[in-house]
């Protein structure tokens, strides 16, 4: 068991003034930063860190990439907001380039993730009920045990975890949970007519890293067109090569009827988030019924279209996946009875630690601060490491050595 850590006089200042000004929803580490580049960031003291949480796989870039900044100094420049109350030459050059990348005849642009999946309900929903012809409110959309896809109340309604949802309430009815990687679960439900869509994770990120067995999707994905449903895919977290593919979806040829992207859409620089689909559920929705003000705003375009090129231009998928296996080859030649689990796919990955104290997952986070890496825990005993996929093998290297020492430690 290791003791507390150091945290400087200006750390605790700088923390005690958020603590009693912002509202006390989030329990970050006790780190004050203040710098970022590539896979590092410093704090207020010039302390350097590995970030091996890349704001939730937003910054699968890295932090403040070249090409990224480049694009978003040059936008602000000439043109940050019209609304989408007027055309914008970036706006038009954003959708050809994502739809020609994914593959699918329109986009819908929003900021958040969570505007990202309440688009993709709802046009899910309106499909439903204009093309699919489910009687008027009686729409459904099934979801998985263990999901994660935002915080807004109609979102919160379909999760099962009490920290998302509990006193909350009433909730937004028309929505089915069903066990995360079952088939024979998902087969059952769209047995009902009223299903218009399945809205999955292709890997539950936020539950701590759930891979599904091989084959899931593919098997969801052909049930869900027999069906006559929608196969929706949350890639907010898995997508934008960080499990190794372009999308995780890829990895079983799967292409989803509704696609929901957003977080490293922006390589971390502002809020972009984007739904993808076909004309035939895309256009059931029509001018004025759905919308957002800054949702496609020629700063964000630019800088999504530079983060996209990145992406593609970099390789970071293959690197990702070379550097994946790798990365929990040697995590499992730890062999610390401490680490249940090392499970992943690409550089998203994670630790199961089996302690008897609640909080080892927590305290070693804490420790791997100390010795410069970030890193937080997530459902009580798991720990997540997703670093920004420019990261070297060599700089992979580095972390596991940090992780190694902490969790050995903490094992004595």
């Amino acid at each position: 068991m290791m003791g507390t850590v150091n945290i400087s006089e200006k750390t605790q200042a700088l923390i005690g003034k958020e603590e009693k000004y912002g509202a006390h929803n989030y329990h970050p580490l006790p780190v004050m930063l203040n710098k970022g580049e590539g896979v590092y960031v410093w704090d207020v003291d010039g302390k350097r860190y590995y970030d091996f949480l890349s704001g939730y796989s937003s910054l699968n870039q890295g932090h403040r990439h070249p090409k990224v900044m480049e694009a978003f100094f040059a936008q602000a420049n000439e043109l940050t907001l019209t609304s989408r109350a007027f055309h914008s030459e970036p706006m038009s050059e954003f959708a050809e380039y994502i739809t020609k990348l994914f593959k699918y005849d329109k986009v819908l642009p929003m900021n958040t993730g969570a505007e990202a999946v309440e688009t993709a309900l709802k046009l899910a929903r309106r499909w439903g009920y204009n093309k699919k012809g489910i009687a008027e409110d009686k729409a459904k959309i099934i979801v998985c045990d263990g999901n994660f896809h935002g915080r807004t109340i109609n979102i919160i309604s379909f999760s099962n975890d009490p920290e998302s949802n509990k006193d909350f309430g009433p909730y937004t009815p028309g929505y089915e949970i069903i066990p995360y990687n079952d088939i024979e679960a998902l087969g059952e439900a769209l047995q009902d007519k009223n299903v218009a869509g399945f809205l999955v994770e292709p890997i539950q990120g936020e539950a701590g890293v759930v891979v599904p067995e091989d084959g899931y999707l593919a098997k969801a994905a052909a049930m869900c067109k027999e069906a006559n449903v929608l196969f929706i895919a949350d890639e907010i977290q898995s997508g934008l090569a960080r499990t190794g593919k372009m999308l995780a979806c890829d990895h079983e040829f799967v292409h989803p009827d509704i696609l929901i992207l957003g977080k490293a859409l922006s390589a971390g620089v502002m809020p972009v988030s984007a739904v993808l689909a076909d004309d035939e559920v895309m256009l059931t929705i029509q001018a004025g019924e759905h919308g957002s003000t800054y949702g496609g705003n020629p700063l964000g375009c630019k800088v999504a279209i530079a983060a996209l090129k990145v992406l593609v231009e970099e390789d970071l998928a293959e690197n990702a996946a070379n550097l994946g296996v790798y990365f929990r080859m040697r995590m499992r030649a730890i062999n610390i009875p401490l680490v249940k689990e090392v499970r992943g796919k690409g550089l998203l990955n994670a630790i199961v630690i089996e302690h008897s104290n609640k909080d080892a997952a927590s305290e070693i986070c804490m420790q791997m601060m100390e010795k410069g890496l970030l890193a937080k825990p997530t459902h009580g005993d798991k720990i997540r490491f997703a670093p920004p996929l420019v990261i070297t093998e060599q700089q992979i290297d580095e972390c596991i050595d940090i992780i190694t020492e902490t969790l050995r430690a903490y094992s004595s």
